[in-house]
């Protein structure tokens, strides 16, 4: 989620590398500097400019998994539900690397406005969809939109916060989900049963325009700064070969992958075979040289992000429909079973941040892979008519709490690993493994559910297979994850 070129004199407004050189001045400099915090003058505004952006963002993530079985069935296009997720995260795909390119290239500002702007189009042109490819085709605007922003808001913190800091800024980024995660369900759901569900996309758009103008203005004086430039220093990005091209093929590569497994007939294995071509030489290029090879340090931090989205989000797409279809719920209430697992990430990623916790930051992306395998497995005993609906709750509690320790642990190495000048390059590397991995289960588990799936009679199997290939896969990352050790 995230992303200048000089090392000026900066405006008063920004105190990010000032602060930055007094920890890093001479010896006796710090014993006469107060420490940086969270909320002191210097980072105040820019900690809630960039908190009100994910609250955006939280709300129509929240908000669109509670209300996206209405959707689909009203539009008679419950065979590209999976689709409607994968896609989004297809198209982020590519606004990740632009972001980290232009972020890099040029500060974050940018990518950062132009997020919004697409970010809104996409939820305008939802909230008007008349049939299910449209839905569709606005999702992949979104997905753009919020590419774009997430790689830019990863640099933000990268520029305006000393080291000693990020991780409580990331921890008061995870906090922005803690709202929606308590709101948006409960809304979504009376939207979707009794207005309609097109208000769940157009509520979001008020959001995401105030958050953008907080934010705006604290954006100027990060814009441009702190990578450095002339020298030697600034040879090694100029050499760097752009990755939009690789980030085009991915793209292209993986929505036919993602079509192939929609369609299921003779058409998709042409489909295939195409998106294999395309995907086998672009995403080596996307990620850290060693990445498929999971290569100690920097590599692997990158590729368990995507091990972990794939795995978490692979399954919790399908909680609701789940427990709509097989159990009965109501719409609120099947959306509010994901509430819990905000809640506890927020707390995850709280406890992460703390300087005197008891386990290590490697031993906190074991412990997250652990209990995210522990909480899709309770999850999925919902489909068992003995056990009660609320299962579903408490699985995505422990899953949530999980994914709180070990993502923003990742978020915190990805930093500490990365040069300046390659931060933006790094922080989109990052987000690309997390799209990635998470376009592959979820597409893979839309392609089970389409294939497999018949109207009207039990699916319990269907979905149990999806939860299982997703409890699998968090249990390969907790073997993988002690090779984050550089």
């Amino acid at each position: 989620m995230v992303e200048c070129m000089s090392v000026t004199t900066e405006p008063p407004t920004v105190h990010r590398d000032s602060t930055l050189d007094q920890e890093r001045a001479a010896p006796g400099a710090a014993d006469h500097v107060a420490p940086p915090r969270l909320f002191d003058s210097a980072h105040r505004s820019t900690v809630l400019g960039v908190v009100g952006v994910v609250v955006a963002l939280a709300f129509e993530a929240i908000a669109v998994a509670t209300a996206m079985p209405v959707a689909a069935r009203e539009l008679h296009g419950l065979r590209s539900y999976g689709l409607a997720f994968s896609i989004f995260l297809t198209t982020s795909l590519l606004g990740m690397v632009t972001a980290g390119e232009v972020s890099d290239r040029r500060g974050p500002v940018v990518p950062f406005v132009s997020a919004s702007a697409i970010f809104a189009a996409g939820l305008a042109l939802a909230g008007a969809a008349p049939t299910m490819w449209v839905l569709v085709v606005a999702r992949g605007l979104q997905g753009f939109g919020a590419g774009l922003n997430i790689v830019s808001l990863y640099v933000v913190v990268a520029r305006a916060f000393p080291e000693s800091l990020r991780p409580r800024v990331f921890s008061a980024m995870s906090s922005g989900w803690i709202l929606p995660a308590l709101v948006g369900p409960p809304i979504a759901g009376l939207l979707a049963d009794h207005v309609s569900w097109r208000w769940v996309f157009l509520g979001v758009l008020p959001l995401i325009v105030i958050a953008t103008a907080l934010i705006l203005p604290r954006l100027r004086g990060i814009d441009g700064a702190s990578v450095p430039t002339g020298g030697d220093a600034a040879a090694p990005t100029a050499r760097k070969r752009s990755r939009l091209v690789p980030a085009l093929g991915a793209a292209v590569g993986t929505g036919l992958l993602q079509y192939a497994g929609q369609l299921l007939t003779w058409v998709s294995l042409p489909l295939l075979v195409a998106a294999l071509v395309l995907l086998v030489p672009s995403v080596p290029r996307l990620l850290p040289p060693g990445a498929l090879r999971f290569a100690r340090g920097l590599p692997t931090v990158v590729v368990l992000r995507g091990v972990f989205a794939g795995a978490f989000f692979g399954a919790e797409v399908f909680v609701p429909l789940l427990l709509i279809e097989q159990r009965g719920l109501a719409t609120t209430l099947a959306g509010a079973s994901l509430t819990g697992g905000a809640l506890t990430w927020s707390l995850g990623s709280w406890y992460q941040g703390r300087p005197h916790r008891r386990f290590s930051r490697n031993q906190l992306v074991t412990l997250g892979f652990i209990l995210v395998a522990v909480g899709i497995a309770i999850t999925s005993t919902v489909l068992a008519s003995a056990m009660p609906p609320f299962m579903a709750a408490i699985g995505w509690l422990v899953a949530g709490l999980g994914m709180g320790l070990g993502i923003t642990s990742l978020s915190v190495l990805l930093l500490e690993l990365s040069p300046i000048e390659d931060q933006g390059a790094n922080a989109a590397a990052m987000q690309v493994s997390d799209a990635f991995g998470s376009i592959v289960l979820i597409g893979a588990a839309g392609a089970i559910f389409a294939g497999l799936h018949t109207a009207g009679q039990d699916n319990s199997g269907v979905f149990l297979l999806i939860f299982g290939v997703s409890t699998l896969v968090a249990v390969a990352g907790a073997v993988i994850s002690p090779r984050v050790r550089a």
